[in-house]
């Protein structure tokens, strides 16, 4: 997997820079969100593999299935991707781009993953005060989790706060057979 990562960003700072250059940061995240969907898309995963297309074949068929969603120039980029066969790098070619755009913008994307469904008013409260926190941006996403018992563990970048019930148990066990 870090070979992946290694291999994908340059790739992936390649469209920062163009789209950010361009100011069409957000365009270019929907763009190569869409191309990593469909090249993880377990039928078209076979395609790419088959040695039957060319590289050309190949990064015109993405093309057409991205339709209108695609412009001239993240036509280009998948006609790079083909040509050096990194179209299966889409995935973290565009996880990283998102995480550079997140950083030109000064936003952060934070998960928080509860025992039970997060009000809207508990919400806004984890948002300000990883905003008060990070000193950026946040943008939230919930999900939930039975197995936690209580409370929530919250991620942001490199930020993780276990204020679950689960972890709370987890460390006062470890504490007790110190």
């Amino acid at each position: 997997m870090a070979e992946a990562i290694t291999v994908a960003r340059p790739y992936a700072q390649a469209a920062f820079l163009f789209a950010n250059a361009q100011h069409t940061l957000k365009d270019w995240s929907e763009m190569l969100s869409l191309l990593a969907a469909i090249t993880t898309d377990a039928t078209m995963s076979e395609v790419i593999d088959s040695p039957f297309l060319t590289e050309t074949k190949l990064a015109d068929l993405i093309v057409e299935v991205a339709g209108e969603h695609i412009n001239e120039q993240g036509a280009n980029f998948i006609r790079v991707l083909a040509a050096n066969g990194r179209l299966k790098l889409l995935p973290e070619i565009a996880a990283m781009y998102e995480i550079k755009r997140r950083d030109a913008e000064g936003t952060v994307q934070a998960q928080m993953v509860t025992a039970y469904p997060a009000s809207e008013s508990q919400q806004t409260e984890i948002i300000a005060s990883l905003r008060k926190r990070l000193g950026r941006e946040v943008e939230l996403s919930c999900s939930t989790d039975p197995e936690l018992l209580g409370g929530a563990i919250i991620r942001a970048g490199d930020l993780v706060i276990d204020g679950s019930v689960r972890g709370k148990l987890q460390r006062l066990g470890a504490a007790l057979n110190r």
